[in-house]
């Protein structure tokens, strides 16, 4: 087994000229990365972190956009044996100070040793600090010795071990990445390995993405994995799709791309937004994975994309899912490779109060369940009940995984460490059923949203509702309600207030809206303004948020 240092060691040796990175950034020529420049760009980064006492180990905060910056930056920790940490860049949706907090609680929880940013990024990154900080070095990237040849023999990465920690990933949340899931070198050989033969993956391949390097469906199958196993990877930013979705189909047309990642929403805003007048000469045969991961998956999003994208070449067999967590590196199971996504007809009732999931009658009100396949290679999967006990076929519970691709930790935290961990099995929180070795998801039972493929824990949006004046303390409940038409989840907020008159609950609903998306970059979708006593709480006093979720549609159903 070997680390990603040696990895790199032996690329730079066998095919120092090969491309392995293509960038595309809005207004720029696209620039071509061979596998010498990343190394020798990375070195320069390695020497700089050297020089300044940064220690094997230590972890290094990157605060940097999609480029070349973070890319060097990223496996100059890795040639130096540091464990390099992505947080996602400030943009303008977000308070400044709302950030900082963010920042400050990552600090305090990872204890990094060093934060690489830009250089009008600075004043940004030092108010976030504090005295006494574990932080030893604000290294700008234009203070990092620029690219040069490697001397293998003086890298310290090149002297880490497959045990060791190798990169922290985050399961990223509304305010903040306070939990850290801290993955070995072996951890993520074993997965690039079992996912890259359960994908088929191959030399001719072409890997095209626009996702973000902080969340593991990007920083995996987006970026380590076609960079690691020398498959050519054309990288776009998050901003610039969102700003152009229509750039991926360009980029999949041009680089004759062969595999895409998209969260569930993406479907849908592709559909939705990519107009037809720029689908002009866009040949999309290529494409023989467009895969459906990190939030709920649904058969109609892939079915709107198809419909929309198949005159332009989209074959129909491209359609693929995929379930995957940080915690797991990435990949937990993956369908539609070989045959195409299992589409399941389950009966309502059983599925909606039974916990069941048996397959609908023909006179029967039925659910479209879309297979996220079957576990890869060296990963196990049980479905339990609240006692743990493992449960039938069709039976829905908790989805436990047990893999040799799981998480060392969750970085100095030892008691999420020892609640997610139990007898070598990780509890995932999720829940589904198995059926022919397949593995269904059908929510979640813990009461996180997931937003574009974004985590959002409802607490922190009701803490912000909280700071409103004319809200009760502890009397607001945040959830989520899936949108066919998106294909994402919206975010509703109710909120017990003593105000009556319409004008008073509109504008306490306004401060709402902009505290929220200001705190959290969250757009809400509706603010309920309700009179005392309206919120469900369980026995114990705590929001009872299913409840309060179904006690709100009913009534909006009735207006």
């Amino acid at each position: 087994m070997t680390t990603f240092a040696q990895i790199l060691q032996r690329a730079y040796q066998s095919r120092p000229e090969k491309t392995v990175l293509t960038l595309l950034t809005t207004g720029q020529p696209d620039q071509s990365i061979s596998t010498s420049q990343l190394v020798q760009g990375a070195t320069g980064y390695a020497q700089t972190l050297q020089a300044h006492g940064i220690q094997p180990g230590e972890v290094v905060i990157l605060i940097l956009q999609h480029g070349l910056d973070l890319v060097y930056a990223y496996f100059g920790c890795i040639l130096h044996g540091a464990i390099p940490s992505i947080m996602p860049f400030l943009t303008e949706k977000l308070l400044p100070e709302r950030y900082r907090a963010d920042l400050a609680a990552l600090v305090s929880v990872t204890q990094p040793a060093a934060i690489i940013t830009y250089p009008d990024f600075e004043s940004e990154v030092r108010a976030a600090l504090k005295p006494g900080d574990s932080v030893r070095l604000v290294l700008l990237c234009t203070q990092a010795n620029p690219p040069c040849p490697p001397n293998f023999d003086q890298l310290p990465g090149l002297l880490r071990t497959p045990q060791d920690i190798v990169l922290l990933q985050h399961s990223s949340g509304t305010t903040g990445l306070q939990k850290g899931v801290a993955l070995s070198h072996q951890a993520v050989h074993h997965q690039l390995q079992s996912y890259s033969k359960a994908i088929r993956l191959n030399e001719q391949d072409v890997i095209v993405s626009w996702l973000p390097l902080y969340h593991d469906m990007g920083l995996i199958a987006g970026f380590l994995m076609p960079i690691l196993l020398g498959i050519p990877l054309v990288l776009m930013s998050p901003f610039d799709w969102v700003r152009s979705p229509v750039r991926l189909l360009q980029a999949v047309s041009r680089y004759r791309g062969t595999l895409s990642w998209l969260p569930n929403f993406a479907y849908n805003f592709c559909a939705q937004k990519i107009r037809a007048r720029d689908l002009e000469g866009i040949d999309l045969s290529s494409w023989r994975a467009v895969i459906n991961c990190s939030e709920p998956m649904r058969w109609e999003s892939q079915q709107n994309f198809l419909q929309r994208f198949q005159p332009y070449g989209l074959n129909p067999a491209a359609l693929c899912t995929c379930y995957a967590m940080a915690e797991n590196v990435f990949a937990v199971t993956q369908g539609g490779i070989d045959s195409p996504v299992t589409v399941e007809a389950i009966n309502r009732d059983a599925l909606q109060t039974r916990r069941s999931a048996p397959l609908a009658a023909a006179d029967e009100a039925a659910v479209y369940m879309l297979s996220a396949g079957r576990p890869i290679e060296g990963v196990s999967i049980q479905i339990r009940d609240e006692d743990g006990n493992p449960l039938p076929e069709r039976s829905i519970g908790e989805i436990a995984i047990q893999s040799h691709c799981m998480l060392s930790e969750y970085y100095h935290r030892p008691d999420a460490t020892a609640q997610a961990l139990v007898n070598g099995w990780y509890r995932t929180g999720d829940l589904g059923y198995q059926a022919n070795g397949e593995l269904y998801i059908t929510g979640r039972k813990k009461d996180l949203i997931i937003v574009g493929g974004k985590n959002i824990y409802p607490q922190d949006l009701e803490l912000l509702a909280m700071e409103v004046p004319g809200v009760h303390m502890g009397r607001v409940s945040a959830f989520g309600i899936f949108n066919d038409e998106t294909g994402t989840e919206d975010v509703v907020i109710v909120a017990e207030t003593d105000a009556q008159t319409p004008a008073e609950r509109e504008a306490i609903a306004d401060q709402i809206r902009q505290v929220v998306t200001r705190g959290s970059a969250i757009a809400l979708h509706h603010v309920y303004i309700v009179d005392r006593h309206w919120l469900v709480k369980t026995s114990s006093g705590k929001t009872a948020r299913s409840a309060n979720k179904e006690k709100y549609l009913a009534e909006i159903a009735q207006h």
